[in-house]
């Protein structure tokens, strides 16, 4: 499996922003997709979910009502909008994959997001 993240920059407090990320390898019926973040001297963090048959999301109480998690089946994407951002979003942001029965076992290399205030 192979995730490939992008979509990171520079943008100031309130600000949108919309990762993406391109899975391949196989299909991933049965199978969820997450974005998970990391800033430095902290652990990797969950941010949101999403579960590739239904649909089904989760997020972390710190982004909700603010990231929106999706995913275009037919393309293998996953994108994560990022709306109203904070300082305290700044962090390598990392596209993740894994049955849904399990923890997530696939990771993407990082994209920065960084957010001035």
């Amino acid at each position: 499996v192979q995730l490939q993240a992008s979509g990171g920059g520079l943008v100031q407090a309130g600000d949108s922003l919309r990762l993406s990320c391109s899975a391949s390898g196989r299909t991933f019926t049965n199978w969820r997709m997450g974005w998970f973040r990391q800033t430095p001297g902290k652990e990797r963090e969950f941010v949101a979910s999403i579960t590739w048959n239904l649909g089904t999301t989760y997020y972390t109480d710190a982004v909700k009502g603010r990231f929106t998690i999706s995913r275009v089946n037919a393309k293998n994407m996953v994108y994560l909008q990022m709306n109203s951002v904070k300082p305290e979003d700044t962090a390598v942001y990392y596209c993740a994959a894994g049955p849904t029965s399990t923890s997530f076992i696939h990771w993407g290399q990082g994209t920065l997001v960084t957010v001035s205030s």
